[in-house]
């Protein structure tokens, strides 16, 4: 009997060429994401993610880019009732009134970041680097819907912490020349 993989790349590594894990792993995971809309998705995608399986959501991926207007950031927090009730009844994404709603006033939040702060982005730039508490803390009082976990993935996911990718991993390396600031935190 094999040993049970201990982290995400060594899972990864056991999966066919094809699996949406391991493209996700390979070229999306810890890479650091640029704009604002980009950085809406993701934070989307993980909190709906909460109680379901990753694998799930990455079926799903292109489901919600679709549903909530390909990350548009103003339009999504402009969003009628309609528009809830439009996500709330689409069964290609995850129906659930709690994500949804977080979804269309963690955009609004980021609208006012935005304005206070340039972008997203900057905001998020200017608070690093926190440690996972901190940044727990952060996005509690912040945004809705991102709990611990959430908050972790989120920023593990955008390269904002460390912990995306074993040291061996390929990808690790590839992320460490995007990301050189790594190396000395």
């Amino acid at each position: 009997m094999e040993p049970k993989p201990k982290s995400y790349c060594q899972a990864v590594a056991l999966m066919k060429e094809d699996d949406v894990n391991r493209f996700y792993h390979d070229h999306e995971y810890g890479f650091p994401l640029e704009s604002d809309n980009e950085l809406f998705g993701r934070l989307i995608l993980e909190i709906n993610q909460a109680g379901l399986s990753w694998t799930t959501i990455l079926n799903k991926k292109e489901n919600f880019y679709e549903a909530y207007d390909q990350y548009e950031i103003e339009v999504v927090a402009n969003y009628s009732e309609g528009d809830r009730e439009r996500l709330l009844s689409d069964k290609g994404i995850i129906r659930n009134k709690l994500k949804v709603n977080a979804a269309i006033h963690n955009a609004n939040v980021i609208l006012g970041l935005q304005k206070e702060h340039g972008s997203f982005k900057n905001w998020l730039d200017l608070n690093h680097p926190k440690t996972k508490e901190e940044w727990v803390k952060l996005f509690k009082k912040t945004f809705k819907f991102t709990g611990g976990e959430i908050t972790n993935e989120f920023l593990m996911s955008t390269g904002y912490l460390k912990g995306a990718h074993d040291k061996d991993c390929p990808v690790y390396h590839e992320i460490l020349k995007l990301n050189p600031k790594w190396a000395s935190e």
